[in-house]
């Protein structure tokens, strides 16, 4: 053992001792030799005084304001299976690294004062492994080099582009070509998005793929010259945001934890995807902000999702955050259809994850309620409680059930949802942009409110309600949404189901007014600023009101989408839509029918029936 590891564990025994028989409450990181500013490794220390934290009891685990530097080596190493991350190619190995490891411990504040983690190479900022009342507050992290990179088009002629890259994304040109790297990695999968600084907007790209195949001179430092193809003309002033596409850590882990609050926090940056919560039985995000450090010039915060919320339960309460800058959603509230394969007696299930990365994860316990779900309906038909849980592979478990098994199952088709594991949610007074997907995707059966927020220029719709039992399979119907007094700004201009602002896409194929997916969906007092024709996509969804919304015609972007409709409706039933107040020159007030009768909607003299 090194010195240094014999003086911090001298330190944490006589620490101990002290607080045992001083009855101190608050653990100071410095009591273990981690001092701010010194741009060393203090992982160790701060492991030692999280450590501490768990063995005295103390409340609260006090960060004295400044900057701490976090590298992987003296991390944590462990094995955790997170949902949407990564398939057993990509990464064989569930091992990660923990930075800050917050094990079976409850009843802590995390008290950073207003300091900044640095973290170094890839890793976990945090994680929470099954802890009772945890806050983390007044934090902010970054990393010295994000997994992203970013780079401006400075000039662009036929035959060569001029490149400048931001300080924060290293390369090198090795052989007349240039290569991504950072600390301990080289970028290899590569992801695009072009961002147009003027329009603000986010679109894919193919640039890095010609870039890093076209020889390349460096004019100065951050300044490289390329050799492209003749008909290769990025727009001069926009950003090419290039990110490695495997998900290998995650911004930070909460997982089958309970009554926890992150309040002013900042991510600055989130390798992999974002904050996850799994299997989280309350959990408040207030003043959580995912956007790039201020006065950066960075834009990018995030390489995927910013908040996934996974199996949770209880109450999310999102209030005052700010997401600027994801590579994808920047909040993903769902839970997960396992597919039936196997029906072993008559109350006993072999299940299965389908999706290739999200799998290995515990999906169910023992007394939770679960749902069958007809795959070709995307219905709920029956429900039970399990009584047992067995574990066959990371893939697959064997689950029993207290009532026999639905006679009628599809095998290799119907799914099984936890019906325990879901949420009720609230999402309040938040901002989303700079964004090239969708700000919100949410299932959930229980009590949901989205109000008071700015939806600003995602690419795709602003709001997606979904539900599949053959894609992501993430569940379920919706049964009560409220979306009220939000503005969306530009928004779909990417495109996605419909192209529409707000969307209710499930993947049902078998579409029945009279067999809805989704139900009492409420949207109203909403202003939407469109530059497009379409507004609502809804898909079998029953009592769906859109009433006293405004919609504003804009002209910074150009009209794309090939559906020409306000309103696209399909296979839906008992569905209002009244009270709209139409501003400026609007491309349509049409309302388009599949799948469904007129008489299964209500609307005002202002609405046009399209044919």
């Amino acid at each position: 053992m090194s010195y240094t590891k014999y003086f911090l564990l001298l330190c944490f025994i006589l620490f101990a001792c002290y607080v045992k028989a001083n009855r101190i409450d608050t653990v100071y990181v410095s009591d273990f030799g981690v001092l701010p500013n010194t741009y060393e490794n203090v992982v160790t220390g701060l492991q030692e005084a999280i450590r501490a934290c768990k063995q005295t009891g103390a409340k609260v685990l006090c960060f004295p304001k400044g900057r701490y530097d976090i590298w992987p080596e003296g991390a944590v190493r462990a094995e955790y299976f997170i949902s949407n991350t990564s398939t057993e190619e990509e990464c064989p190995s569930k091992i990660k690294t923990v930075g800050l490891l917050f094990k079976e411990m409850e009843d802590l504040i995390v008290e950073g004062n207003g300091s900044l983690l640095m973290y170094h190479g890839k890793m976990i900022t945090m994680v929470l492994d099954h802890c009772k009342n945890i806050q983390i507050r007044n934090i902010s992290t970054n990393f010295q080099r994000p997994t992203a990179s970013e780079i401006r088009y400075t000039r662009v002629a036929t035959g060569e582009t001029v490149v400048t890259l931001h300080p924060d994304s290293w390369y090198e040109i090795v052989d007349g070509y240039i290569n991504l790297f950072g600390e301990g990695w080289k970028s290899n999968r590569i992801h695009c998005n072009e961002y147009d600084a003027e329009k603000k907007t986010s679109v894919y790209t193919n640039g890095w793929n010609v870039l890093s195949k076209s020889k390349a001179k460096e004019l100065s430092h951050g300044v490289v010259s390329f050799s492209t193809p003749s008909d290769f003309h990025p727009k001069e002033g926009n950003i090419l945001t290039a990110r490695d596409v495997i998900r290998d850590q995650v911004g930070m882990f909460i997982l089958e934890s309970r009554d926890i609050v992150l309040q002013h926090v900042n991510m600055h940056y989130m390798h992999g995807l974002g904050i996850v919560s799994q299997f989280v039985n309350n959990i408040t995000m207030d003043h959580v902000n995912c956007v790039p450090p201020e006065g950066s010039g960075r834009i990018l915060a995030a390489s995927a999702d910013m908040m996934h919320f996974s199996g949770c339960s209880g109450m999310i309460n999102i209030s005052d955050c700010r997401y600027e800058g994801a590579h994808d959603d920047p909040i993903n509230i769902h839970g997960t259809n396992l597919r039936i394969m196997e029906k072993m007696d008559a109350n006993t299930l072999r299940l299965r994850f389908m999706h290739g990365q999200s799998y290995g994860f515990v999906a169910f316990h023992e007394g939770d309620e679960v749902a069958f779900i007809r795959a070709k309906r995307m219905e709920r038909y029956q429900r039970a409680k399990v009584q047992e849980v067995r574990r066959v592979s990371d893939r697959e478990v064997i689950v029993r059930l207290d009532n026999p098994v639905p006679a009628d199952i599809e095998l290799g088709l119907d799914c099984v949802e936890n019906m325990t594991c879901t949420p009720e949610v609230e999402i309040r007074n938040s901002y989303f942009t700079r964004t090239c997907t969708r700000g919100l995707l949410i299932t959930t059966p229980r009590k949901a409110i989205i109000e008071n927020n700015t939806f600003e220029k995602t690419g795709m719709s602003a709001i997606l309600i979904e539900g599949d039992a053959e894609g992501w399979f993430e569940s379920g119907p919706v049964c009560d949404i409220l979306i009220r007094n939000n503005t969306f700004i530009d928004c779909a201009y990417q495109g996605g189901p419909g192209n529409a602002v707000i969307t209710l896409n499930p993947s049902n194929t078998q579409i029945d007014p009279d067999r809805p997916v989704h139900k009492n969906v409420r949207i109203e007092d909403n202003e939407f600023q469109v530059f497009d024709y379409p507004i609502l996509y809804a898909k079998s969804t029953k009592e769906l009101a859109f009433k006293n919304n405004t919609v504003i015609r804009t002209k910074d972007l150009q009209p794309r989408s090939s559906n020409k409709h306000a309103f696209f409706l399909n296979g839906c039933s008992q569905v209002i839509i009244e009270g709209t107040n139409w501003e400026g020159d609007i491309l349509s007030s049409g309302l388009h029918l599949e799948n469904m009768k007129k008489k299964h909607v209500r609307f005002s003299k202002d609405i046009t029936l399209d044919k």
